[in-house]
């Protein structure tokens, strides 16, 4: 028996031609558009607007009445209609206004590991002298919470992008919209700001302990782990040693302290590209990482070895960035580096 051939698309032609579709779109946008600054203004012209599902509701109600109204010439029914009518017309004007004028720039983006979600920051600011209501922004793949701005009011709003691998993952295109007010009309604008986040690699879970410990003498003092003389007190930093805790300040101030030693040898470790026990670049990075970011825990001084870069054993937030930052970027083209 021979199978009747069905008019519509199959379910899986249809989701390829919808992508199609919308990438097409969004290409027309961003060529109509062209690239935005960090800081943008809308302007009415990049504002749309149509009408939501409860909107057209809304007008096929309010035509019907209009018939009806027309049928019995009912004044009673002429006002409601008319009333009605109006609200429609103020909410779509209304819808529109609640977007023009806003200024959206581009507040940072903290780097994160791979598998963790990119959280990036779009500050919103209210020049007018009149309240914003149910601004949201959205991405492809999520939306920000829903804030309110009152004249004069900045906020930043929170995109999450997710990450599945080390380097840079982009936000080309984004958008904010509005409801407000009664949800009769839908009102946004894209952007199109060419943002990125710096994605390291994510850290080994099992991996292998680091090489062990080198005394680097002869380089600068570490003030926290030299061992010659008494320095004095600092506070406490979690991973200190519990020989070096002052138990006696404690017991007198209540305060937990720290003792600082001034010594002319520090230990120090290498991490080397070469030496990790594995053949795949990205195992490797991945077993570097959780060192760095072990070493780091403890405050303990670390330098790192890349082949074509070298970093010298340092402590400290901005040397444990430098460090994942080339792990992130390493054996990246440039176009993604």
């Amino acid at each position: 028996m021979s199978s009747i051939p069905w008019p519509f698309p199959k379910p899986g032609i249809a989701s390829s031609l919808k992508a199609a579709a919308g990438r097409r779109v969004r290409r027309w946008a961003r060529d109509r558009q062209g690239i935005d600054p960090t800081v943008t203004r809308l302007r009415p012209g990049r504002v749309y607007i149509l009408p939501t599902g409860v909107g057209i509701v809304f007008a096929l109600m309010t035509f019907a009445m209009l018939l009806g109204s027309m049928n019995y010439n009912n004044n009673l029914s002429f006002v409601l209609t008319f009333i009605l009518a109006g609200i429609g017309f103020v909410s779509m004007h209304q819808c529109q206004r609640n977007l023009v004028g806003l200024e959206l720039s581009f507040a940072g983006v903290e780097p994160v590991f791979a598998g963790q979600s990119a959280q990036f920051r779009i500050a919103i600011t209210n020049h007018s002298k009149s309240a914003r209501h149910g601004i949201r922004l959205q991405s492809s793949a999520s939306e920000s919470e829903m804030h309110d701005l009152l004249p004069g009011e900045s906020k930043v709003f929170l995109l999450a992008v997710t990450t599945d691998k080390r380097g840079w993952v982009p936000l080309d295109r984004f958008g904010i919209r509005t409801l407000f007010p009664f949800e009769l009309f839908r009102s946004w604008a894209w952007l199109h700001m060419n943002l990125s986040g710096l994605v390291y690699p994510h850290p080994a879970d099992h991996a292998p302990p680091p090489p062990p410990t080198q005394t680097a003498t002869g380089h600068r003092q570490h003030d926290a782990r030299g061992e010659e003389d008494f320095a004095g007190l600092r506070k406490y930093h979690e991973g200190d040693s519990p020989r070096h805790v002052a138990w006696k300040a404690y017991a007198r101030s209540g305060q937990l302290l720290s003792k600082q030693f001034a010594g002319a040898d520090t230990s120090s470790q290498w991490f080397d590209f070469d030496a990790v026990p594995s053949d795949d670049t990205e195992v490797r990075l991945s077993i570097l990482t959780s060192w760095i970011v072990s070493a780091d825990r403890t405050r303990e001084d670390f330098g790192l070895r890349l082949p074509g870069v070298e970093f010298a054993p340092a402590h400290g937030e901005a040397h444990r960035m430098r460090c994942l930052e080339a792990l992130a970027l390493f054996g990246l083209g440039k176009a993604d580096a």
